[in-house]
C-alpha cells in the first residue's frame, strides 16, 4: 500500500522497539455500513512494513455517536470526550507500552484525543499518533 509506504518513512524518528500500532476504531454500526475500517488497513499495512505488532481491536467505541460532520472545533471535542476505550479483553496489552495511533485523516484532533485518552487511561507509557492526511483550516 503506497500510503503505509509513506507513512513509515515519515514514522520512523519517533519509532520505539516495543512499539504497538493500532487504528482508531469505528462503532460496529459504522463499520457494518462502510464494510472496512480504512484506519486499520493503513494501521496493518505500516505495521508490517515496520515489523512491529499491530492490534486492530485495540481501542473500541462501545456507544454509537452521531457524525462530528459540521461540528464545531469545541462540539467535536465534546462530542467525542470518552467515546473510545481500550477493548475490555486487550486493555493488558497497553500498560508500559508505547502505542502509535492510527487514522486516515485529521480534521480537529478530537477523535485522536480521545483515543489518547484511552491508551493513557490503559496506562500506555506514551502515545504517539500518525495520520495520512490532516484537514487545513479555512483561510
Amino acid at each position: 500500500m503506497p500510503a503505509a509506504k509513506w507513512m513509515s518513512a515519515a514514522v520512523r524518528p519517533i519509532l520505539r522497539k516495543d512499539m504497538l500500532v493500532a487504528p482508531v476504531p469505528l462503532h460496529w454500526r459504522r463499520m457494518l455500513a462502510r464494510r472496512f475500517n480504512q484506519s486499520a488497513l493503513l494501521a496493518k499495512a505500516l505495521a508490517e512494513d515496520l515489523a512491529l505488532e499491530c492490534c486492530p481491536d485495540l481501542l473500541v467505541r462501545p456507544h454509537h455517536r452521531q457524525s462530528t460532520e459540521g461540528l464545531g472545533f469545541r462540539e467535536r471535542f465534546d462530542s467525542l470526550s470518552g467515546a473510545i476505550e481500550p477493548h475490555p479483553r486487550r486493555r493488558h496489552r497497553v500498560a508500559g507500552r508505547a502505542i502509535l495511533l492510527v487514522d486516515d485523516v485529521m480534521t480537529s484532533g478530537a477523535t485522536l484525543s480521545a483515543a489518547t485518552h484511552a491508551c493513557l487511561a490503559a496506562r500506555a507509557r506514551e502515545v504517539h499518533v500518525m495520520t495520512l492526511a490532516r484537514v487545513a483550516k479555512d483561510a
